[in-house]
């Protein structure tokens, strides 16, 4: 008797408190019966997207294809920003210069005003030709 009790205690049976398979809800509605919470998509990070498992077998090929490409982007934006950088900084120092050439030319007035005062016309004539075949001479 006890070889028969273990061999039945052994093999599955079916009882009524075992539970039966759920029937399936219908489309739209949510398994555990809530609703009225909006329905959620599967988390799947980008890095696996579902476009690069699908189009190849090489996922990882294609998201170097698009860093490769991401990169070009960049480089050639970079190279651009550097060229209007340089274009900006080139009329700057123009118009600095503009400015600088301006005071230069409004100083060098004012000290031959203030020489005419104390000299003869002629005289600061003659001094202003000299300076500028000097500084001409030099540059």
């Amino acid at each position: 008797m006890a070889g028969t009790t273990s061999s039945t205690l052994n093999t599955p049976t079916t009882n009524s408190t075992t539970p039966a398979k759920q029937p399936q809800p219908p489309p739209g509605q949510r398994k555990n019966g809530k609703s009225w919470h909006p329905p959620r998509a599967a988390f799947r990070p980008l890095s696996v997207s579902i476009s690069s498992r699908t189009s190849n077998s090489h996922g990882s090929y294609s998201s170097y294809r698009k860093r490769i490409s991401l990169a070009q982007t960049a480089q050639a934006t970079k190279t651009l920003e550097r060229e209007m950088k340089a274009e900006r900084a080139v009329e700057r120092d123009r118009r600095v210069q503009a400015i600088r050439d301006r005071r230069k030319a409004r100083e060098e007035k004012e000290r031959f005003e203030r020489m005419g005062e104390k000299m003869h016309a002629r005289v600061v004539e003659r001094r202003r030709r000299r300076e500028g075949r000097r500084t001409k001479g030099g540059k």
